[in-house]
């Protein structure tokens, strides 16, 4: 049967978990892989998996847990959620507080799913990880690019196998395009677009009137590493994503999947500077659109790089997509249409268009010739590449230090000039960034949101 907690347990294994975490939020042991991790599993052994937020996207990953293993223990914020469980794992113990099922569960779990809102990621895997026990965390990684950082660096400490849940990195359509653009096929890449039709939420207000709790509903673990505020309709269990305490709005949630494949094509990690125009907002929400500038510098092999982000219905300029061909049907060429979402890869020999959120309808070229076959590496599916790698497999290759944190600490940059373009329709600083340190050298009033902080009993 499941269980109620309050959200103020014990503290002592919380504190053994972060121990490793130095006081300025960062445990940096870099020799130590991610692949080179010993596991607390051989590959004959079942896996056993605890499963932190079970409703939504947390349903499916629970689910994949199942599958991959025996799920031993579950918690949520949500009563009616943990119910829920109960009938899907049977025997499974189920908690309301993430934190004293990993106390009192740590020597019967092998491995953690992280399934809940943006704004605890991080306590949660954190605590995971310093108990040593492998991570599956949903997208983004963190709320704060700091945060990312942190994740990454304990996980690699740790040596443990961990992945972030933006499942399309394993898809083929999305490799084949980043290996073709690896290629060179395009010629060198000096400008990307990237958009999406998110957000689909309640963007650019304020926060809802008070209101009774509801009685299946922990609003204070709910809440969690977040400063404390009456409960309102429409913070749970989905629109938390447009509040700046809770979600990272549009460009958080979606960055993820569309951004995915030109970073991984171009290791787009390290911008220098990010410049935003909004709808204008209050600090409060995110605005209802935005549109964000990044510029890259020479990395390695790779040429300096604009990389221009839409969200909230606006989209690159029809000039952009001059000359692209339309759709062949019936031996007829249709006029080009552009996709709700997708990405723009402009190089100097060619320019290559993918429609959809994961590039899973493929990709053309505006020259209109077919693109060459390219090798890449495929994937088992994006869950079970952990589970591969929790039985000494290679490392998931949206593992957190190597992928996972790079590219949440690139997207979440963006945020810094979201925040700093709150003025209508007017563009905000130009933000100039020191990846090294994670300081926005011009722009200190971003501090805060490059380092929240968190309530008592919550800091990671």
């Amino acid at each position: 049967m499941s269980r109620r907690f309050d959200s103020a347990p014990s503290r002592r294994g919380f504190l053994t978990a972060s121990s490793s975490v130095a006081a300025a939020g960062y445990f940096v042991a870099p020799t130590i892989r991610a692949e080179d991790a010993k596991p607390p599993t051989s590959a004959n052994e079942e896996i056993r998996f605890a499963c932190i937020g079970i409703g939504g996207k947390g349903q499916s990953d629970s689910a994949d847990a199942g599958r991959s293993g025996k799920v031993v223990a579950v918690a949520d914020v949500d009563a009616n959620q943990l119910k829920r469980a109960e009938k899907s794992f049977p025997g499974a113990k189920g908690y309301g507080d993430f934190r004293r099922m990993l106390e009192e569960m740590a020597g019967e779990i092998d491995a953690v799913t992280v399934s809940t809102p943006d704004h605890t990621h991080v306590t949660a895997a954190a605590m995971a990880l310093g108990l040593g026990k492998h991570c599956f965390c949903q997208k983004p990684l963190t709320r704060a690019i700091s945060e990312a950082r942190m994740l990454g660096e304990l996980a690699r400490a740790k040596g443990v196998a961990t992945q972030m849940g933006n499942q399309g990195t394993a898809a083929d359509s999305l490799r084949r395009a980043a290996a073709f653009i690896e290629s060179g096929a395009l010629g060198t890449v000096k400008e990307v677009h990237v958009w999406t039709n998110r957000p689909v939420w309640p963007q650019g207000g304020g926060r809802p009137a008070e209101a009774a709790v509801p009685p299946n509903l922990d609003w204070n673990a709910w809440i969690g590493p977040a400063p404390m505020r009456p409960y309102g309709p429409g913070y749970h269990p989905f629109a938390w994503r447009g509040f700046w305490d809770f979600g990272t709005g549009a460009l958080g949630d979606m960055a993820c999947h569309t951004f995915n494949m030109p970073f991984m094509a171009l290791m787009l990690r390290d911008p220098a500077s990010v410049q935003a125009v909004t709808s204008g907002h209050n600090k409060e929400t995110y605005p209802k659109w935005s549109i964000i500038d990044y510029e890259f510098p020479t990395l390695g092999n790779r040429s300096a790089v604009k990389v221009k982000w839409y969200d909230g219905g606006k989209m690159p300029e029809t000039a952009v997509f001059a000359g692209y061909p339309g759709e062949q049907k019936d031996g007829q060429e249709k006029p080009f249409k552009t996709a709700a979402s997708g990405v723009l890869v402009i190089g100097e020999k060619d320019t290559l268009y993918a429609p959809g959120d994961y590039c899973e309808k493929g990709f053309t070229l505006k020259s209109g010739v077919k693109p060459a076959d390219v090798e890449f590496e495929k994937s088992p599916g994006h869950f079970q590449e952990w589970v591969r790698a929790i039985k000494g497999g290679p490392a998931a290759r949206s593992n957190f230090p190597d992928y996972a944190g790079p590219l949440t600490e690139t997207i979440l940059l963006g945020n810094l000039a979201v925040w700093a373009a709150d003025a209508a329709e007017s563009p905000g600083k130009k933000i100039e960034w020191n990846p090294s340190s994670l300081v926005a050298t011009n722009a200190p009033e971003v501090e805060h949101v490059v380092r929240p902080t968190c309530r008592e009993g919550w800091k990671a």
